[in-house]
């Protein structure tokens, strides 16, 4: 496995979220137009890819979301990588970046359509907060937070 650091320009960070999208699109059903409009990949400068035998496997990212607080965001790993912790090495990457980079604590919101993610996050130490910002009243959503 390797893990490249790199921002949202990265062509293989792009082609994996396009994928995360479709399948968001088929969980989120009538939903996803509201998702889909808090997760543009413009001038993200946090990404990570990661190749599992030179072949594209899954990624992540993460946005400033204070003064001293990130959120996750994009997280995908492709279908043919699944089951094999590159979800839980993305989280720690992440979270290791962040705190190199002064970040004391990080946010994340999911879908309760994402049973897969949502049990990463909460194996991760990640743990339910109230939702936030956009969230707050949307029923399909859950929020999380973990000190860095």
């Amino acid at each position: 496995m390797t893990i490249t650091r790199t921002d949202s320009s990265h062509t293989d960070f792009q082609n994996l979220v396009k994928l995360l999208d479709a399948d968001l699109a088929i969980r989120n059903g009538d939903e996803h137009s509201f998702y889909d409009q808090f997760n543009k990949i413009d001038n993200i400068k946090n990404c990570i890819v990661i190749y599992v035998d030179e072949k594209l496997a899954a990624c992540g990212a993460f946005k400033k979301f204070s003064e001293d607080t990130v959120e996750i965001k994009r997280m995908y790993t492709h279908p043919d990588f699944r089951k094999r912790g590159l979800a839980t090495a993305i989280v720690q990457e992440l979270e290791s970046w962040a705190k190199e980079s002064g970040y004391v604590k990080a946010v994340l919101e999911s879908s309760l359509e994402q049973n897969e993610a949502l049990s990463v996050y909460e194996k991760s130490g990640y743990c339910k907060i109230p939702n936030y910002g956009k969230y707050i009243g949307v029923d399909k959503s859950v929020c999380y937070e973990k000190m860095l």
